[in-house]
């Protein structure tokens, strides 16, 4: 089996171009073996909506680190397996774009899988947005909060693992230069 880094961010606003949070969930041997979550400082406005949907505001991450700081403690996690997020293309998305606004090299592309693009082929005729599936597998959520989702993502992935998804199946590589 690969390890998987499951991950969640949360944005300040429409621009999806700077994280407020983030949570990783690295899966390995079929288990969770680490958590982590911070608060992050976009060093930029943040819209009503983000707020409201995250509760998440400028006093929130007034002392977060910045995405360049914080980068040097997630950068090892997130170079030690294959990326996984529920709708991965945002997340990713989200990602490609701090790593280029804040003028980040890391790799010119990435491996992931996305629990949404899994979900719709291994179970067809049910919603697969987070909080769907969570309600279908019996997992807590608090969502829209970067820790609980990214975690509540990683117990989806393992939940398609003990069902025989063949994991080499759902493997992409996303281009972030």
């Amino acid at each position: 089996m690969y390890r998987y880094i499951v991950f969640d961010v949360e944005t300040p606003n429409r621009y999806n171009n700077r994280m407020s949070a983030i949570g990783i969930n690295i899966v390995e041997g079929r288990a969770i073996k680490v958590s982590f979550f911070s608060y992050v400082n976009p060093e930029t406005h943040f819209d009503y909506f983000n707020t409201q949907l995250t509760g998440i505001d400028e006093e929130t991450v007034r002392t977060a680190p910045t995405f360049p700081e914080l980068w040097t403690t997630i950068e090892p996690m997130m170079s030690s397996g294959i990326l996984c997020a529920h709708n991965a293309v945002f997340d990713m998305g989200v990602l490609k774009k701090c790593l280029a606004d804040y003028e980040i090299d890391w790799r010119p592309t990435v491996k992931y899988c996305c629990t949404v693009q899994m979900g719709r082929r291994l179970l067809p005729g049910i919603r697969h947005k987070l909080n769907d599936l969570c309600d279908y597998y019996g997992i807590a959520l608090d969502h829209h909060q970067a820790d609980s989702d990214s975690h509540a993502a990683a117990e989806i992935l393992l939940r398609y693992f003990e069902a025989g998804a063949n994991e080499r199946d759902f493997i992409r590589t996303y281009r972030l230069g």
